[in-house]
């Protein structure tokens, strides 16, 4: 089994942006969403985001057979459509 990766993207906005993300993935998974704290069952693993003050910070436990490379491109680039006003964000990966 793949390791748990912890993402922390540093940004004012996490609540909204967190949110955002996770009522976009709604349309395709059951997602759980509090003010908070949002779950999301992918295809490729179980996200888990928080929303701090000032960061938004993931956890991703990746099925087996799962791609990081890819799950980490679709993670950044969906949150990045939704922070475009913000300019480039920063993810900080971590295993």
């Amino acid at each position: 089994m793949a390791e748990p990766l912890t993402v922390r993207v540093p940004t004012d906005k996490s609540a909204r942006y967190m949110t955002q993300l996770a009522k976009h993935w709604s349309h395709k998974f059951e997602v759980q969403l509090t003010a908070t704290t949002a779950t999301v069952p992918l295809p490729f693993g179980l996200l888990t985001m928080q929303a701090e003050p000032d960061a938004i910070v993931g956890r991703f436990e990746p099925t087996p057979e799962a791609d990081l490379k890819r799950l980490k491109e679709v993670f950044e680039n969906h949150l990045n459509r939704f922070a475009f006003r913000e300019g480039e964000l920063v993810y900080e990966w971590s295993a």
